[in-house]
């Protein structure tokens, strides 16, 4: 005889709701609670959804301007260097730092660098690319991308009790509660 199968670790619980007022609401009383490993989805994105669940400010917005000053420095710098060290050229009786000259491409650089910080920022802050994830476990979540709101509490967070949680979920209205597995 084989011993019978462990149940899967359970990785959290999902509550499902109709719409985005309702979503929102619980997403109020769900911080209010003082859970803190929370994630709301919805179909679209929801403003007041992440100031419900207590999210702050990103760190993106530092991180682009890193990249444009960066950026700056970079193609001023190439261009400072090579018109000036490297490759001296003195044409016409110009100053060999033209830096009026310098200015566009100095700008293009800043462009470039903080669009690629972007984009690489936002990868790395939303944990992206994660082709699996324990909610995708949950048949109902294949129309949190049509229309159904979503919130998930984490087993991980510290005021995670299952039947507690189970409990508090129920209290807040939603179509269901569902386990996630991991």
């Amino acid at each position: 005889m084989s011993a019978p199968a462990a149940a899967p670790p359970l990785w959290g619980l999902m509550a499902e709701f109709e719409g985005p007022t309702e979503v929102v609401e619980a997403a109020r009383r769900v911080h209010e609670a003082g859970y803190k490993k929370v994630d709301a989805y919805s179909p679209y994105p929801i403003e007041e959804l992440a100031e419900a669940l207590g999210h702050h400010r990103s760190w993106l917005p530092f991180l682009v301007l890193l990249g444009g000053i960066t950026g700056c420095l970079a193609g001023y710098g190439l261009q400072f260097w090579s018109a000036t060290i490297a490759y001296p050229l003195n044409i016409g009786g110009r100053p060999i730092h033209s830096w009026p000259a310098f200015i566009v491409p100095t700008f293009e650089t800043t462009i470039l660098f903080a669009a690629g910080t972007a984009v690489l920022g936002m990868l790395a802050l939303n944990g992206l690319p994660e082709p699996y994830h324990p909610v995708f476990n949950v048949p109902q979540f294949a129309r949190a991308s049509k229309d159904r709101f979503f919130i998930v509490i984490e087993a991980g967070d510290p005021r995670f009790d299952p039947d507690r949680t189970w409990s508090f979920l129920l209290s807040l209205g939603p179509r269901s509660v569902s386990e996630v597995d991991r």
